[in-house]
């Protein structure tokens, strides 16, 4: 039967699987039957997707990255390559805790770097950037930068993936060098500002 997107052969997608227009799913990946994927996504070499897992649409999962049951992927999420999600905060390989799972999610636009982990029952906020390597343990705030171990509030991104001229705990005002957005900061809150017409 014809699809309206891309599964390299040497992938499975298992029936009851939904994926959206222009996807492509590349070499030894999985997809789970439940799991719903949207539209112009991309999903690298050696990626799972689980049963139930939602994916938005546009959404970049780079090589060697497990998408775990409980994980919501909202437009535009980019995962970077071998990051790392989990869903029961106390595994044992004797006790099963599958009632346990933990919803994590990753708001619109939201880059998770490299290497990354996020612990399960968390949310990183809309266009948040998560630095590689850091180890998210408590919900990150939108347009945040967290970086290190456990992950730490370090510094304000644009939603464009500029960092933005403002301390991390700093109030006031921000233009990114890159697109020309303003935002505007309580000190512990970004807030873009609507663009005149």
């Amino acid at each position: 039967m014809p699809t309206n997107y891309f599964v390299h052969e040497s992938s499975y997608v298992d029936d009851g699987a939904e994926i959206g227009e222009g996807t492509k799913i590349w070499h030894f990946s999985h997809v789970m039957g439940g799991a719903k994927i949207g539209r112009r996504c991309n999903l690298g070499q050696n990626v799972l997707i689980a049963p139930r897992v939602v994916i938005g649409d546009n959404v970049k999962i780079q090589n060697n990255v497990s998408v775990y049951e409980g994980v919501v992927l909202e437009d535009d999420v980019f995962c970077g390559p071998s990051m790392v999600f989990t869903n029961v905060a106390n595994p044992r390989s004797h006790v099963i805790r599958k009632h346990e799972y933990r919803t994590t999610r990753i708001r619109r636009g939201a880059t998770l770097g490299a290497n990354c982990t996020v612990v399960c029952g968390r949310e990183v906020g809309e266009y948040a950037f998560v630095g590689a390597g850091a180890v998210v343990t408590r919900d990150v705030r939108p347009y945040s930068l967290a970086t290190g171990v456990p992950a730490r509030h370090a510094g304000w991104f644009c939603a464009c993936g500029v960092r933005l001229p403002l301390g991390p705990e700093e109030a006031g005002r921000a233009t990114c060098p890159e697109c020309g957005a303003g935002y505007r900061s309580d000190g512990g809150q970004l807030t873009p500002e609507e663009r005149s017409r």
